[in-house]
């Protein structure tokens, strides 16, 4: 039975990626990539994340192989420099990052039509100040 290791390595091998390429884009080491597929090494949901998003996979099928029959290939996650800047600023992990990310693209979604300026980095720490505010306990488990 195929294990995340093996389909990372078969997903790679189709984009015609090196193991240097695929650590690179998905911002891990080589050698925990290597290792992972390999089958040395478990995988964390924050790993598992970051490798799917840049190999444009479901975490579905990354984890247990399954592909839902709607599944379509997807864009890997672009985070804007202005929110990697911020999340760096305030040693956030990537998954903290990408909630933040979601939870603005939610409120967005709301609104209507009318292009909105992309937040600048005070504007993506204040909406994490003001999410902290809010779920003071959401914060406290994530960090």
């Amino acid at each position: 039975m195929p294990t995340p290791g093996d389909r990372i390595k078969d997903a790679r091998d189709a984009m015609g990626w090196t193991q240097d390429q695929l650590a690179e884009k998905a911002r891990i080491s080589k050698s925990f990539l290597s290792d992972v597929e390999n089958n040395n090494r478990g995988i964390s949901a924050e790993y598992a994340l970051k490798i799917a998003d840049a190999l444009a996979i479901s975490l579905d099928y990354l984890m247990r192989g399954e592909q839902g029959k709607e599944e379509v290939a997807r864009q890997p996650i672009q985070i804007p420099p202005e929110l990697s800047r911020a999340a760096e600023e305030l040693h956030l992990t990537y998954s903290e990052t990408l909630m933040l990310l979601e939870a603005r693209n939610a409120v967005v979604a709301r609104r209507s039509n009318q292009s909105l300026k992309p937040p600048t980095v005070d504007e993506w720490k204040a909406l994490r100040k003001a999410i902290k505010d809010v779920f003071p306990n959401v914060s406290k488990a994530r960090g």
